[in-house]
């Protein structure tokens, strides 16, 4: 199960989130990374934990002021990157030069969507996994696999359907071990989630709850 920790823009300690994920991760069988902001890339990659970007651009080394390229993502530690989350959304064309960005820097990379009609046009992009996401459950803490659990089940079928190398994650309103386990049950290979870690007051003891049932 593939746990990734979205750290947004939360007044966190990307530093000390970053350490909680090695050290869980060193932990169980699972495998958990964290997405800082880019400014934070480097400093959370140095700490050993698995590292991803939140954003990389459709773009290359040129004239590009205020854009994230994917090749100064991976030299700065990332090894993924998260795309079209629904709070950086991008049109279809960009989505899929972003996927293409980050493949030329061999980075890894999860396309987020809001629905599995989305998740089967995401997939079709060739990422390496899709995330399903319905907006208005994101920071809620109601999880989509207990909310609307056909939504999962009928992302995971739509991905397949296009191309079946691509993984499935479940996003929006995980925060506890049962939410994961839930998740597997209903196809997904891994979640997305962030308040239930950034914000909470020990990450490290957040990360071994989410972990725990696997």
């Amino acid at each position: 199960m593939f746990v990734l920790v979205n750290l947004k823009t939360y007044p966190c300690d990307p530093v000390e989130v970053a350490e909680a994920v090695r050290d869980v991760n060193d932990a169980t069988d699972a495998r958990l990374a964290v997405a800082p902001q880019a400014a934070h890339i480097e400093r959370v990659a140095e700490t050993g934990a698995e590292t991803w970007a939140q954003h990389v651009d459709a773009i290359e080394h040129g004239s590009n002021t205020g854009h994230a390229l994917a090749e100064s993502v991976a030299d700065a530690g990332a090894v993924g990157t998260l795309i079209n989350h629904s709070e950086r959304r991008l049109k279809l064309a960009d989505i899929d030069g972003a996927v293409r960005a980050a493949e030329r820097a061999d980075l890894e990379t999860v396309v987020c969507a809001n629905n599995p009609a989305q998740i089967g046009a995401a997939a079709a992009l060739g990422p390496d996994a899709v995330a399903v996401e319905p907006p208005a459950l994101i920071g809620t803490g109601t999880p989509v696999s207990q909310a609307d659990p056909d939504v999962v089940e009928n992302a995971v079928e739509a991905a397949a359907n296009v191309d079946p190398t691509v993984s499935v994650l479940c996003g929006a309103g995980i925060s506890t071990g049962d939410d994961v386990v839930a998740a597997g049950d209903l196809g997904a290979e891994g979640v997305l989630l962030a308040s239930g870690v950034a914000k909470a007051d020990d990450p490290q003891s957040a990360l071994e709850d989410l972990v725990e049932p696997l």
